[in-house]
């Protein structure tokens, strides 16, 4: 019935910092920067996969009052709208080393999972997001903390 997903969204508080971030920061590039009237629509994607778009929307009018519009900004400055975005690349450790470079805010280093091994990061909003180098074959990770490992 799908053939794909073609656009997700994400809460930012401010659309010409959370440009910033995403792409001289993250790397992404812009795929929309539109003046809608009634809105900015500004979309994100990773080089070269346009058509797989994150928007970077301000939370607020037209479809939000100012009451919820409160409550949406509350809920992304604590973190707590939950992930909002997974990314992949085909070297964690360099990807890691990069961003800390960058003084990107680290929820978590480099872990390894039976899936790949990941790093969470935070934007300058709160917004959580993934990002995992994945395994070539699912199974137990091999980590060095006894108390991760499987006895």
């Amino acid at each position: 019935m799908y053939t794909g997903i073609n656009m997700s969204q994400i809460f930012v508080l401010d659309q010409d910092k959370a440009k910033d971030f995403y792409v001289n920061t993250l790397g992404l590039e812009v795929s929309n920067d539109l003046d809608l009237g009634f809105m900015r629509w500004l979309t994100v994607c990773v080089p070269g996969h346009k058509g797989r778009d994150v928007l970077l929307e301000k939370p607020g009018p037209p479809a939000m009052d100012a009451k919820t519009t409160e409550t949406v900004r509350e809920l992304v400055t604590k973190g707590a709208t939950g992930f909002t975005l997974g990314l992949t690349t085909d070297n964690i450790q360099k990807t890691f080393e990069t961003l800390k470079a960058r003084g990107v805010e680290f929820t978590q280093e480099p872990t390894k999972h039976f899936y790949g091994t990941d790093i969470g990061i935070r934007d300058p909003f709160g917004n959580n997001i993934r990002i995992v180098q994945t395994a070539e074959v699912w199974g137990e990770p091999h980590l060095d903390p006894p108390a991760m490992v499987k006895s």
